[in-house]
């Protein structure tokens, strides 16, 4: 079992705060009650995600807020949540997030779909009124905090619904929660780089200090000749563990020489024992072949361990493509798989759009059983071996390509479609039929205007809203064409 250190640093930390007028609490009976209720409702949500939360109630008064500020960034957390509870100065709101540092989404929560106007109008006096009114209160200061915000150049994100019984309201607080343990995923990646840049294939060229500013991370350089040294002191009882797991994961097609499995096999524990020894969490990779007759072997014989490494959460993207094994790390992250793919033809009849690859594929978001098959050459590469060839699972689907924009800045450009049943290119590849709601020329053209690489991730579901909370979180232009 391959450990990496992505499984004990991904748990996001929340901050949870209230925020209330101190100067209410002697005037109105019951109301900081009242309002402490409705912020244990927020946070015994929050308790239903797998995250640590800090709670620290209601911030009421200036002093509490740079207390409550210097106690949020002590404890690192990733993501604010401000419940506005009902009427409150935005100077106790301000020292907080200017000194956490971190994304801020405010919750417009109404405590109820409506106030029972014949009950609020039938109360005893009108000092009680005014504390049940301040209880329904939570937008009234919303829009100060909003201008405070941006006076003071602070991003922040709103939800608006209700407190209770309100699935938009969970829908987007999870997607917000998803999102920053992405971000937490993202910025602890260590990934691999082995080999080098397929010559002349420019658009997959990227700088890899943007890459670790941008994401956070670590690239660690690693030579093939390194892979191919463990390989060779793979034992025999290895191999036949890995073969065993092949068969267990693959639906190996009769005509795949023993011989070519056993290679594939030794090359998969060595890239096993390598994962580990780097603890990497993702792994772009390519190497030409020719000249050294050890790393021609390992080269053509990585296709099927690199599979199982990213069905374990570990994607592997070939042609030393770094942007996309980023957009593959993400893909897999917010568990939607993230394969490597391309388009590379249209079907103007069906309307539809060819997308497929050779390498390695994401067995978990695959429509059947993944097929293993022999290639006698594989196409603009050295050598030849053992493929699969897959198609994604037929339904909703997204695309994500990590963008490398003039001006040294990154994006990430986002679609969702649908994975359409239908006749494909059975070649050893991966080849999928994707139907868009532009339509496939419309899409096509909408895609290559961003300026992509011609490289891909595709996932299982539509998750682009995710995808964009998180640009948000990473202050990264996030476009999505459909």
């Amino acid at each position: 079992m391959i450990k990496s250190n992505m499984h004990t640093k991904t748990k996001v930390k929340i901050g949870l705060f209230g925020i209330g007028l101190q100067a209410y609490w002697e005037q109105f009976d019951g109301l900081k009650a009242t309002l402490l209720g409705y912020l244990e409702v927020v946070a015994n949500g929050l308790e239903k995600f797998d995250a640590d939360i800090l709670n620290l109630g209601l911030i009421d008064t200036p002093e509490r807020a740079f207390e409550a500020g210097d106690q949020f960034k002590a404890e690192d957390v990733d993501i604010l949540f401000l419940y506005v509870s009902t009427y409150a100065l935005s100077a106790t709101v301000l020292p907080v997030v200017k000194k956490a540092k971190v994304p801020v989404i405010v919750l417009n929560l109404s405590p109820e779909a409506s106030i029972n106007y014949k009950t609020f109008n039938h109360l005893e006096n009108r000092t009680q009124m005014t504390g049940e009114w301040l209880a329904h209160c939570s937008s009234c200061s919303v829009p100060e905090i909003a201008n405070v915000f941006n006076r003071s150049n602070i991003p922040f994100h709103q939800i608006t619904g209700m407190l209770k019984n309100d699935p938009h309201v969970w829908k987007e607080i999870e997607e917000w929660v998803e999102a920053a343990r992405v971000a937490r995923i993202m910025y602890y990646n260590r990934m691999g780089i082995m080999g080098n840049y397929y010559g002349g294939m420019m658009d997959i060229y990227t700088d890899l200090t943007l890459q670790c500013a941008t994401f956070g991370g670590h690239m660690e350089v690693i030579e093939i000749d390194e892979l191919s040294q463990i390989r060779e002191l793979i034992t025999a009882e290895e191999t036949e563990l890995k073969l065993a797991e092949f068969y267990d994961s693959f639906d190996v097609q009769v005509d795949c020489a023993s011989e070519e499995l056993n290679r594939a096999a030794a090359t998969a524990v060595a890239l096993d024992k390598l994962t580990e020894k780097y603890q990497l969490g993702s792994l772009a990779y390519y190497h030409k072949g020719t000249g050294n007759p050890a790393n021609e072997n390992t080269a053509t014989s990585v296709i099927l361990g690199n599979s199982i490494l990213t069905g374990k959460h570990i994607p592997v993207a070939g042609e030393y493509e770094i942007k996309n094994a980023q957009a593959m790390k993400i893909m897999d992250s917010f568990g939607a798989g993230g394969s490597f793919t391309e388009y590379y033809a249209m079907d103007y009849i069906d309307d539809v759009v060819l997308m497929g690859h050779d390498g390695p594929c994401h067995p978990k978001i695959a429509e059947g059983k993944i097929k293993v098959k022999p290639l006698q050459v594989y196409h603009g590469k050295v050598g030849n071996g053992l493929s699969v060839e897959m198609s994604v699972k037929h339904g909703p689907v997204t695309l994500l390509s990590v963008v490398e924009a003039s001006g040294g800045k990154l994006k990430l450009l986002v679609a969702e479609g649908e994975s359409v049943s239908g006749e494909i290119l059975e070649i050893g590849n991966t080849n999928s039929r994707y139907s868009f709601s532009v339509g496939a020329r419309n899409f096509v053209e909408k895609w290559n205007s961003e300026g992509p690489a011609h490289h891909c991730a595709i996932g299982s579901g539509n998750i682009a809203s995710k995808i964009i909370k998180l640009g948000s979180i990473l202050k990264i232009e996030t476009v999505q064409v459909c």
